[in-house]
């Protein structure tokens, strides 16, 4: 958990993972997206793979990163212990259902005026 920790805390490191997030990208590419030397974000793609948050295969001559989610995972237990319920999501599920109860009261309200027009015209 300290080396993911200490991974993530770098800012160029976090570019890395949030790229790999939704595809497998080669070496040079990810290099080509940062103002630094490549040798910098190769010792960052070392980093990361040391702690086991990217993978790496060799495809002929290029080097693929993917990431690999499974070290998160003690991290966000970890870190779930200082994340108090707010009591957000319950107001939220308030609201929500009286939403629904207000738009259905509507409609009821207007297919009941529907109704007696409907009932004035036919009289």
């Amino acid at each position: 958990m300290d080396d993911v920790a200490a991974a993530i805390a770098d800012p160029v490191r976090r570019s890395i993972l949030v790229m790999l997030r939704a595809e497998r990208i080669p070496a040079g590419e990810i290099a080509e997206r940062f103002a630094i030397s490549r040798p910098a974000v190769s010792r960052h793609l070392r980093v990361l793979r040391e702690c086991g948050l990217v993978r790496d295969t060799l495809i002929g001559r290029r080097r693929y990163y993917e990431l690999d989610t499974a070290p998160f995972t003690e991290l966000t237990e970890w870190l779930a212990q200082f994340t108090q319920v707010s009591g957000w999501e319950h107001r939220l599920d308030a609201l929500e259902t009286e939403v629904y109860r207000t738009r259905r009261e509507r409609r009821r309200r207007e297919s009941a005026v529907e109704t007696d027009e409907a009932e004035e015209r036919t009289a």
